[in-house]
């Protein structure tokens, strides 16, 4: 009976002492918390930069040197803005950065799952770490596409909670989604989408008019493959594939909380973002039956967490239909 008591004692001690460390971190960079003036007067100097650098920030997240693209590549690009729904979710990010109780609970439970789940699905759980990676209107400039275009079948892989997938699901009658997080398949079930398995989406007897890929590339063990799935799971001739790849190029899978190399291991050519995207559209995507029809440059958003409000990576997102079919669009559908 002591010996619980000894340990009850400890875990709570220790709960403290973590709660406690963590609201220190935080509190050593909020001006308003520093002693000494100096100290205050460096943490607003630095806080003032960073919202005079915002602007500039967000404009290098769709900075493009078209010149720099492949000939073949650079009719096809499409200059992105920061639009409406990108800020709304930003500012809502923000927000939920500032909500210190709930970021210290989601700390201490992503601390104690982490060893056990992994880290999207300890996401799922707590239901934070929503992704970005285009607005409504984005989506349908890439396509070219109206608000009130539809279609029959919209499959999205890798879907995580579904916010992105809300995007897209509005222009289309039936919606599928893939996702290999158990807590991220409630999510996608909560919002009424047909969750498929991994190896069962090519094999429903129907093809999907369009199929996103959205940051997933980098993320399995044989991209190649994967790409030649989906190929013959597009409607001939109007079908299109919407991909999402992080730049620079650098595919890990994650096993059992681990990262480690894919089997098949893509090699994508260029140091930049402009070279990247060329190597993929002129030498990756034909290799697989798919030609590039646009291309544009957005920033992968992720909500953050008590010590940052958001995370951002380079996205190249592209819009693929496959090699030899004819020039029907989309749209015509």
């Amino acid at each position: 009976m002591c010996h619980l008591q000894l340990k009850t004692l400890f875990f709570v001690a220790w709960l403290l002492g973590y709660v406690a460390f963590l609201l220190s971190i935080r509190r050593m960079w909020t001006a308003k918390h520093a002693r000494s003036p100096l100290v205050r007067s460096l943490v607003l100097n630095m806080v003032n930069e960073h919202e005079a650098s915002g602007a500039r920030e967000t404009h290098e997240w769709y900075r493009c040197c078209p010149d720099l693209l492949g000939e073949s590549v650079r009719p096809l690009f499409i200059q992105s803005h920061l639009d409406s729904d990108t800020t709304d979710f930003l500012n809502r990010s923000a927000e939920k950065s500032g909500w210190l109780f709930t970021q210290l609970y989601h700390s201490l439970v992503s601390t104690v799952l982490s060893p056990v789940l992994s880290r999207t699905s300890i996401n799922g759980v707590l239901g934070r770490g929503s992704m970005f990676v285009f607005s409504s209107e984005q989506f349908q400039q890439l396509l070219r596409i109206g608000p009130d275009w539809t279609a029959e079948r919209l499959l999205d892989l890798g879907a995580g909670d579904g916010g992105v997938t809300e995007v897209m699901g509005v222009h289309f009658r039936q919606v599928f989604a893939t996702e290999v997080s158990v807590p991220m398949k409630w999510h996608l079930q909560r919002r009424n989408y047909k969750v498929l398995g991994i190896d069962e989406w090519q094999h429903v007897g129907f093809q999907y008019d369009l199929i996103s890929c959205l940051n997933l590339l980098d993320r399995c063990e044989d991209p190649l493959h994967l790409l030649r799935e989906i190929r013959k799971a597009l409607v001939p001739k109007t079908g299109r594939l919407v991909l999402a790849a992080v730049l620079p190029f650098q595919p890990y899978v994650e096993v059992g909380g681990k990262w480690e190399r894919p089997k098949e291991h893509l090699k994508v050519k260029g140091k930049t973002w402009e070279e990247q995207v060329t190597d993929l559209s002129s030498e990756v995507f034909p290799r697989v039956g798919f030609e590039v029809e646009a291309v544009t440059r957005l920033p992968y958003l992720c909500e953050g967490d008590m010590y940052n409000d958001y995370y951002v990576l380079d996205d190249a997102v592209f819009v693929l239909k496959a090699s030899g079919d004819s020039e029907q669009s989309v749209h015509e559908l």
